[in-house]
């Protein structure tokens, strides 16, 4: 898939939190998580850019995606450590989860993405590596689809839409 389709599904996917964190009151958290989705979910393809990696190879897996998760955890988890207690807070949230888990699971949440859209091509990915090498794949459409990756992007809009129009009347108490 290439990146407006790969957008599209991080959209889709992300779509549900960020609705949640609107009708909890949470805009910024929202839009942070959001921005941080689409900001990462390009990064297994950095594995193009890597010598001695394969396209689609470790970078394309679950691993990866724990691996990405937990970088983001313990990157949080550092800035809040040395900025908190020069501004004096100690206990930084996301609605109803902590700052770092929220980190950790919009860092895997983009990766997840990332693995979603190419599940949808012939070439698939091995998401089980190292345990199986074996590929997953819907086969769907080819990677180079443009039909296809800009009507996920669509897709992606509208359900992001959709869902903060839905977050904000939740939040305002109107009827869905």
């Amino acid at each position: 898939m290439f990146r407006p389709g790969h957008y599209g599904v991080a959209l889709v996917l992300y779509a549900p939190v960020g609705g949640w964190l609107l009708a909890l009151g949470h805009p910024t958290a929202a839009l942070a998580g959001g921005a941080g989705v689409l900001w990462l979910t390009m990064l297994p393809d950095w594995d193009s850019r890597l010598p001695f990696v394969s396209h689609r190879g470790p970078t394309h897996t679950l691993p990866f995606a724990a691996l990405v998760g937990g970088v983001a955890w313990a990157v949080t988890t550092a800035v809040t450590a040395a900025i908190g207690p020069a501004i004096g807070v100690s206990n930084y949230a996301v609605g109803p989860v902590g700052v770092t888990t929220f980190a950790a699971g919009v860092g895997a949440l983009a990766v997840l993405a990332h693995l979603a859209a190419d599940l949808l091509t012939p070439m698939g990915v091995a998401v089980l590596w190292p345990v199986s090498s074996r590929r997953y794949t819907l086969s769907v459409t080819t990677a180079d689809n443009t039909v296809w990756n800009y009507a996920l992007f669509a897709l992606g809009i509208f359900t992001t839409a959709a869902t903060a129009y839905l977050g904000a009347k939740l939040l305002a108490g109107g009827a869905v």
